[in-house]
């Protein structure tokens, strides 16, 4: 059994029409020293006492240069009499809930020489990109990479951390942020929004396997299209990072 700790809640806001971004702190005097792209598991208990967990990608942007911090920032999809958003729904300022980790793999690597990184996401899928932000920074500055990341939504409404996007690409030259919206697009939008879902974009930003390294991240059914494309263009396995995020009371 993963060893758990608590989280206190000090901070919460609506994202989208059915996403919360909470933000917690690790209430035991430990660090959460976690990479970009891991994920936290929340445990909790159906009404029934059954034993449950969810998995959370981790938002939180924090510079790891300076150690491991305590905040804990997710991304929460409510689902319809889902127990999961139950908990949260329910949860005050102050509360606590148990987590455990971090888990995972999908992380920017260390050894990576690519010159440029294809950043998918739809949904709470684009969680992890937030949190990577400080090393993309870094990898920009320090060896000239470039980023695109490609967000999927069906209206402007539901694009999460937006704004973090969109400040972030105004102020590092080589990172391009593109909006991929299917449904409505806004009034007057930025010349980088696209209509459509974000596999149509993919061949607008030409994925070379000479220089490319795809991350996908959200619903499943995108993952597989995009990862389908990418392969076709000639992308290994290997430059080809993915996590599925499935929906569940």
């Amino acid at each position: 059994m993963p060893v758990q700790f608590p989280l206190k809640l000090v901070g919460r806001r609506m994202l989208a029409p059915t996403v919360g971004h909470y933000q917690f702190v690790r209430d035991d005097g430990q660090p959460l020293d976690f990479l970009p792209g891991q994920f936290i598991q929340v445990h909790f208990s159906y009404a029934d006492g059954t034993a449950t967990k969810r998995s959370y990608s981790l938002a939180t942007i924090h510079d790891h240069a300076l150690g491991p911090g305590d905040a804990v920032d997710i991304a929460v999809s409510f689902v319809p009499g889902g127990a999961a958003t139950a908990l949260f729904e329910g949860l005050e300022l102050g509360g606590h809930i148990s987590g455990s980790g971090p888990f995972g793999r999908f992380c920017l690597n260390p050894g990576d020489h690519n010159a440029r990184y294809l950043l998918i996401a739809t949904g709470t899928g684009v969680t992890p990109y937030r949190s990577m932000l400080p090393q993309l920074r870094q990898a920009i500055e320090q060896r000239g990479v470039e980023v695109v990341l490609l967000q999927g939504a069906r209206t402007p409404e539901e694009l999460l951390y937006s704004e973090d996007f969109r400040a972030f690409a105004e102020s590092t030259p080589g990172f391009r942020y593109m909006p991929c919206l299917s449904r409505e697009l806004p009034a007057d939008p930025h010349p980088d929004v696209r209509q459509g879902y974000v596999q149509q974009q993919l061949a607008e930003i030409d994925p070379d396997p000479a220089r490319d390294i795809a991350y996908l991240c959200g619903n499943p059914d995108m993952v597989d299209a995009c990862a389908e494309l990418l392969k076709a263009a000639g992308l290994p396995p290997a430059q080809i990072r993915r996590e599925k995020y499935v929906s569940s009371k």
